[in-house]
């Protein structure tokens, strides 16, 4: 279905049949599904492989995934660019690269060049959503648009243009510097005086509060979200009436309790009957982020020996599982199955709230073993198998040779 004329297209390009095939032979995996069927316990020899009943690839990227597939099938005679990259997975983005899709890189601040495309080209927008100028830009230029901006990136940004057009400041929960809070904080912009903060953690979140509190200077706010902030942000001003909002693939329970702290002090500042006219807070918690959350810390109430974590390093949602799972046991997170060495035995892995990438080779412990599997909303599930091949494989295994039995005994 169309949209805005015959050179948008926002509800697919009408070839899900023609490409589900491609799309199952490059994310599918039937060790993952044997994992699955086997009620996401699966034990060979003296390896059990866990797996959270929620993992890897939401709806949201899913379809993004599979508009760029169909992108690719209708328009296999021009050029396809995609801003930025459709979701954060190295391994998916380079599949697109390799079918021909142009990436278009941001610098530094977040600025797109898009001198090189022309009318008759063709644009992807990735799920994470794209800044309104450069939305503009690009029907400025003309090209065939296909915008696979997830709905739930989408419904935040209903609720912080109903903060600017109500006269409120957003303040988002979020990484300043990520695609999607970059495309979020750009909507308020929409309408004259919009304005938007953007607080990475509760640390910040409650230097604001102590602004509105009175106990923090306005210099101090100024100095710490200069780059965090819109054009010209005053805090005295712009922060007597506020709306709350988050990067989708923010921490749930973070989200949460900053929206509750910063109520709180509005409240301290001018009174609970107050609350109505000067404080707003909707849910705006990505489902799919919280259902994975939600399963890792149901999977944490008898934590496995190990766990394994793959998605992108830069992508924000497997970082905070990861995060979640080293609350309770050792846990690695890999990008995908190459962080397994099998000659070696070594995992590279990066360090759960960190950002350095290690190494370690005593990694699997002797004996029997649990190993627990989750993986990121940007992850499918052709890396998570991968990866418990990898493992199989260093037990001298063949992944092959693995039935949909719960159970099986090595030969």
């Amino acid at each position: 279905m169309k949209a805005n004329g015959d050179n948008y297209f926002r509800r697919g390009l009408g070839l899900k049949a023609e490409v589900k095939p491609l799309l199952a032979e490059a994310y599918g995996s039937e060790l993952v599904q044997a994992i699955k069927a086997a009620d996401y316990r699966l034990t060979v020899g003296r390896l059990t492989f866990r797996m959270a009943r929620s993992l890897g690839f939401c709806y949201g990227v899913d379809r993004a995934v599979e508009y760029a597939y169909e992108t690719c099938a209708k328009f296999a005679d021009r050029r396809i660019f995609l801003v930025g990259e459709i979701i954060h997975n190295p391994h998916v983005n380079q599949q697109l690269q390799d079918r021909g899709i142009r990436f278009l890189l941001p610098d530094e601040d977040g600025r797109f060049d898009f001198s090189a495309v022309q009318a008759d080209d063709v644009v992807i927008i990735p799920a994470f959503g794209v800044k309104l100028e450069d939305l503009e830009a690009l029907r400025q230029i003309g090209c065939i648009r296909v915008d696979t901006t997830c709905g739930s990136v989408l419904h935040v940004w209903k609720r912080v243009e109903s903060y600017a057009r109500g006269g409120l400041t957003a303040v988002i929960h979020g990484k300043h510097f990520h695609e999607e809070t970059r495309a979020t904080s750009s909507q308020v912009l929409r309408y004259p005086g919009g304005r938007y903060l953007v607080v990475r953690d509760m640390t910040e979140t409650e230097l604001v509060c102590g602004f509105i509190r009175g106990e923090v200077e306005a210099s101090v706010i100024r100095k710490r979200f200069v780059d965090r902030a819109s054009e010209g942000f005053d805090p005295a001003r712009d922060l007597e009436r506020i709306g709350v909002a988050n990067q989708t693939t923010m921490l749930a329970s973070e989200s949460l309790a900053i929206a509750a702290r910063l109520a709180e002090a509005m409240s301290d500042r001018y009174g609970s009957e107050a609350l109505p006219e000067r404080f707003r807070s909707f849910d705006t918690i990505c489902s799919a982020t919280q259902d994975r959350q939600d399963a890792v810390k149901e999977m944490m109430k008898d934590p496995p020996d190990a766990m394994i974590v793959v998605g992108g390093f830069n992508s924000s949602n497997t970082n905070h599982l990861a995060a979640l799972c080293a609350e309770s046991t050792r846990t690695y997170h890999i990008e995908s199955a190459r962080g397994i060495d099998v000659e070696t035995g070594i995992i590279t892995y990066k360090s759960a709230g960190g950002l350095d990438v290690r190494e370690e080779k005593e990694w699997l412990p002797e004996g029997k073993v649990e190993i627990g599997l989750t993986a990121g909303a940007s992850t499918p599930d052709s890396l998570i198998g991968e990866t418990a091949q990898n493992i199989l494989r260093l037990e001298g295994l063949d992944p092959a040779a693995i039935g949909l039995a719960p159970a099986t005994e090595p030969a």
